[in-house]
């Protein structure tokens, strides 16, 4: 079942991906929500190492959106995509 949950996650990504981008907000902050949980099953389920590489395929799958967080925790100017 977590293989298929982890499946479905990537295949949505990547169709979230596709859309417009002001129509990637919203299914993209839940699936950005989903996936520290779906990483730490994966921790459960298989082990840290398995979890690590998840860890780095969500930061390289997420890293603009990430990075846009980041910079408004610090407080840095955020430019926003048109």
């Amino acid at each position: 079942m977590l293989l298929w949950l982890c499946i479905a996650w990537a295949f949505a990504s990547a169709v979230v991906a596709m859309l417009p981008m002001r129509w990637q907000y919203v299914p993209g902050v839940m699936l950005l929500l989903a996936a520290p949980v779906l990483i730490w099953m994966i921790a459960r389920a298989v082990g840290i190492w398995a979890a690590f590489a998840g860890l780095l395929a969500f930061g390289s799958m997420y890293r603009n959106p990430l990075r846009y967080f980041w910079k408004r925790l610090t407080g840095q100017e955020v430019e926003i995509p048109r």
